[in-house]
């Protein structure tokens, strides 16, 4: 193996590990909160009707409930408001502790008898995110469910009518699945929460059926959403610590001008500010505790129940997940307000600044800054105060009277809540009826806080500055000093728009008096088309780092990225924009790491090919890594794909391409929730394109890497066989009889047809390896034999004390038979060698080491058969070669054959999972009948040697059949993972008959 090839895929693995280093690890650490139940959590079963359950025996509906409400709740007489918990993939239904304990916890706290009853569905922990064959199963289910929940009310003053849904992971799909169900009824759930739900497409498309299941849900939400703008839907994505299902995908399918749906990022809750991992979003106490809180503001003091109306519903989700106010929800809005107290409170500030913190006596304070003499030097007028009270704290003067107003309107409800304060904005010119503005900074209670205020011009506190390119790997950087005495700015970071853009921000503060009192800096990243703002706090003085990266692309041309920084007075500011390279590697994977599977098996493809031309050009294979090295093509691969896609443009092509029924091209992960159509697929995009070079190299080092570990893997594993085997000198070793295949395909058959068809492939897939691991155990032992051999001898070989009898022709070391009719050879140790001509006799005999052996009439090459010196063995390195080669093809059909066992996994992890229910066979099966081929095809392969394939007529078309696999392969199955195995068995079956004829 040449030097400059492993130094090449080194460093192809290096940047394929530093980009899942950065995708896995290279995030903030987890600053959730663990939520804790005090008490012994208790699920109840609840009993559901004798059809649904003798329908559904793997699934299951509980009650949740802690300590004396788990008694309470025994005879199931319930009368708080329903809330129903969904796991997604191989989700526990203990999950909801978290959420049941937090609501009993609420309600405890609460006047009025409040509380809500936490139901969880057990799904058998199925994997729903990887086999769709189970989700409409589950679905149907959960209208049971919802049902049989509604049924437990019947006797309630005021029963509910509708179900709230909280939906982790998958369990959120299944939610918006429910609309779908033809005997539905919408009114039975007003309200879906769901929790890093992957709504835009799957993550990881190995069946069909889940595509499916997909298309028909976005239809219902997208194409059919008129009678669903009354059904409230949050979605909450994890942020970059859920590498499971990017946030980016949890954006809800849904039409922009519907108001009742909101897609958000957990770093932009207010009073959350984290980001969470695919599990700790269901635990993580700061998001628990958000949504505990807006349950019970939705809750209607009459009946105990959800509020029907919308509106309010979105008013309530407003408050909790997009912009606190810190006011208290609800509070009605006194229209003018009266204020009052002695002149001595009551101050006017003449300054452009505000710097006051409150005594530790109490006293009541007002600040009076006067509009008129503002207007035309200042836009905004800006304050913060870490007083988090929840009381209005800002007024607009509409009556003075002398140094005091009044009377005035309320202006606090444009407040912002951030981790270290609020902070309230006011454009001026949306102040025109008031005179004054008053800011409240009271402190009856003895509480010590700090107010700052200041008038500003938003044009001179706002910098754009261009981001370097994203190939500079940040040996270019922009940078901008802030030397302005402001409290905040605003600076654009043009050009940030897509992402596979990554930065790393520096933002360095430097202050000459240093006060223990100051406010801390609060930085917040803000991305105007999606809502995954993300917030930083730092010290004074202090260095920061801020994660320049987006889970969205910008889908039209707004407003680019924003970076507002909430600074102290009198310091300076630098910040430094520079591209991380590691960080675009993780972007990378994070968007289009479920596609490299395809380019594995294109370079695995290839790398057959590849075999198949040298055995047709000189008779051997390739090594399996010179193969794999050789496979990267990107040219022959992706300019096709390209030239495709270019004429797929115009309207005459795709009149032909759909005359001849063809799927539509596939096309790289969608970035932008707009990117998609109405089937799911992204629309055409063209920074994806230029990524599949990488990918094509990424794939290919993973393949040529892999292939290096299943040798190490195969000769590991023969060594720990090879004491179960007899030693061997045959390249037929692990071979079946014709029988025995025939009677193996029709067994695999039936097996496939009643059990699971990923059962019949990965049952081939063993009986493949065995042959593989039988040619890797007579390759040692052919090596081992040949060391201890004594030397060749080059013009004659002559046996110790060995003679030869006959006509008086001598035997020559080149190989040759000695003919001749009713002749004898006698020797105690001799053997006879040919050079492919055929041994005619049947009473022929040879005699070596006391061992008879009959010949009849079979041809044998010569290379093939052992040299007897001695009385023992002597063979030589064609032999050994023989079996190398062999040992090298069937390497390679191994780890293509690794292929469809690994993309059928899911389907059959689900049957061995449910074979305690039911024994029949997996309905639906994403692998039958299309599996039939494949193993037939590698049940033959089995017995296919190199000899075999060099004679064949059809070997040179087949080998020249695999590039164009691979090129619809790249063209059809990025997001059709499950067509990669159709392509491996359109290539197996091929080679399969070239060993045939």
């Amino acid at each position: 193996m040449r030097v400059a090839t492993v130094a090449f895929y080194g460093c192809a693995l290096g940047l394929l590990a530093m980009g899942l280093r950065e995708m896995f690890s290279g995030f903030e650490e987890n600053r959730c909160t663990m939520t804790y139940m005090f008490e012994y959590p208790e699920y109840r079963r609840i009993a559901l009707p004798r059809r649904v359950a003798r329908q559904y025996p793997a699934y299951g509906l509980y009650l949740y409930g802690e300590g004396q409400y788990a008694q309470d709740t025994r005879g199931l007489k319930l009368t708080g408001a329903p809330v129903l918990f969904l796991p997604g993939n191989a989700g526990s239904y203990k999950q909801a502790r978290s959420l049941g304990s937090v609501a009993l916890r609420k309600a405890e706290a609460l006047e009025g008898g409040f509380h809500l009853n936490v139901f969880t569905i057990d799904f058998n922990e199925e994997l729903v995110a990887l086999y769709g064959g189970s989700l409409r199963r589950q679905t149907h289910f959960l209208h049971e469910s919802i049902k049989a929940i509604l049924c437990l009310y019947k006797d309630h003053e005021a029963p509910p009518h509708s179900v709230v849904l909280v939906g982790h992971s998958m369990g959120g799909v299944v939610a918006r699945a429910l609309f779908t169900l033809p005997r539905f009824s919408p009114r039975l759930v007003s309200l879906i929460i769901t929790q890093a739900s992957p709504h835009q497409a799957p993550v990881l498309s190995l069946d069909a059926h889940l595509l499916e299941f997909y298309s028909a849900v976005r239809q219902r939400w997208v194409g059919r959403a008129e009678d669903l703008r009354n059904v409230t839907v949050l979605s909450v994505g994890g942020g970059y610590r859920d590498y499971q299902v990017r946030s980016g995908l949890t954006a809800l399918p849904c039409p922009q001008d519907d108001p009742s749906k909101l897609s958000l990022v957990v770093t932009a809750v207010p009073r959350t500010w984290v980001s969470t991992d695919h599990l700790s979003i269901v635990w993580c106490k700061e998001l628990v505790l958000a949504t505990v809180r807006a349950f019970f503001d939705l809750i209607e003091p009459e009946t105990g129940q959800f509020s029907d109306d919308p509106e309010r519903r979105m008013a309530i989700l407003n408050h909790h997940f997009i912009r606190h106010p810190v006011r208290v929800l609800g509070e009605q809005l006194e229209t003018p307000v009266s204020l009052s107290g002695s002149p001595k409170t009551w101050s006017e500030v003449n300054t452009l600044r505000l710097a006051y913190s409150a005594p530790k006596e109490g006293q009541a304070k007002y600040f009076l800054f006067a509009l008129s003499s503002r207007r035309r030097a200042y836009s905004h007028f800006y304050c913060r105060s870490n007083n988090l009270e929840m009381t209005s704290w800002v007024y607009g003067c509409t009556q003075m009277n002398g140094s005091m107003c009044v009377q005035a309107v309320d202006l606090s409800f444009g407040t912002e809540l951030l981790p270290a304060y609020k902070v309230l904005t006011l454009s001026l010119s949306e102040l025109s009826s008031v005179s004054h503005l008053i800011v409240v900074a009271s402190n009856l209670n003895g509480r010590q806080f700090t107010v700052e205020c200041e008038w500003q011009r938003q044009e001179s506190q706002t910098v754009s500055v261009p981001v370097p390119h994203v190939l500079s790997f940040g040996m270019s950087v922009s940078d901008v000093t802030l030397n302005s005495t402001g409290l905040r700015h605003t600076i654009e970071l043009q050009h940030f728009h897509q992402v596979y853009q990554a930065f790393r921000i520096s933002v360095v503060s430097h202050c000459k008096v240093t006060k223990a009192d100051r406010l801390p800096n609060v930085y917040i990243m803000k991305v105007p088309w999606f809502r995954e703002d993300s917030v930083t706090t730092s010290s004074i003085p202090s260095v920061t780092e801020i994660s320049g990266m987006l889970h969205t692309s910008r889908p039209d041309n707004s407003t680019g990225v924003l970076l507002q920084l909430h600074t102290a007075p009198n310091c300076h500011y630098k910040v430094s924009v520079r591209t991380s390279f590691p960080r675009v590697l993780g972007q990378v994977l994070r968007f289009c790491g479920p596609v490299l599977p395809v380019y594995v098996a294109v370079a695995l493809l290839l790398a057959c090919g590849g075999q198949m031309s040298s055995v047709v050009r000189m008779g051997r294979p390739l090594q399996m890594s010179h193969a794999v090295a050789r496979s990267l093509q990107p040219h022959k691969v992706d300019l096709p794909v390209y030239l495709l896609h270019l004429l797929l443009r115009y309207s005459w092509f795709q009149d032909g391409w759909s005359t001849l029924h063809l799927p539509p091209l596939d096309a790289l992960p969608a970035t932008s929730p707009d990117g998609m159509t109405q089937e799911g697929l992204p629309l055409n995009e063209d920074w994806p394109r230029l990524l599949s070079p990488l990918l094509y190299v990424l794939g290919a080092a993973m393949a040529f890497w892999g292939s290096v570990l299943l040798r190490l893997f195969l000769r590991l594993l023969s060594l720990l066989l090879a004491p179960l085997h007899r030693p061997s000198v045959s390249r037929d070793c692990g071979t079946l009889r014709r029988r025995t295949q025939l009677l193996l395909i029709l067994c695999l058959s039936v097996l496939g047809w009643a059990s699971c068809g990923a059962l019949s492939i990965t049952a081939t897939f063993l009986l493949h390896l065995y042959r593989v691991l039988r040619l890797q155990m007579t390759e040692r032992s052919l090596s081992h034999m040949l060391n201890l051999a004594p030397e060749k001898q080059t013009d004659k070989e002559k046996g110790t004390g060995e003679k030869e009898k006959g006509t008086g022709e001598k035997e020559k070391g080149t190989g040759e038979k000695e003919k001749g009719t009713g002749e004898k050879e006698k020797g105690t140790g001799e053997k006879e060698k040919g050079t492919g001509e055929k041994e005619k006799g049947t009473g022929e005999k040879e005699k070596g080491t006391g061992e008879k052996e009959k010949g009849t009439g079979n041809s044998e090459a010569l290379d093939s058969k052992p040299k007897e010196c001695n009385g023992a063995p002597l063979l030589s390195d064609s032999v050994l070669q023989d079996v190398r080669d062999d040992l090298q093809l069937h390497v390679s059909l191994s780890a293509l054959l690794t292929l469809p066992v690994m993309l059928c996994a899911p389907s059959l992890i689900h049957w061995t999972r449910n074979l305690r229910y039911s024994v029949a066979r997996l309905d639906p099966d994403p692998c039958w009948p299309h599996s039939v081929p494949l193993f037939i095809a590698s049940l033959l392969l089995i017995n296919c040697n190199t000899l075999t394939l060099s004679y064949s007529k059809t070997l040179p078309i087949t080998s020249r059949l695999l590039l164009p696999l691979s090129v619809a392969m790249v063209s059809f199955s990025p997001l059709h993972l499950y067509r990669v195995n159709y392509f491996v068995s359109a290539a197996l079956v091929p080679l399969a008959v070239s060993c045939l004829f």
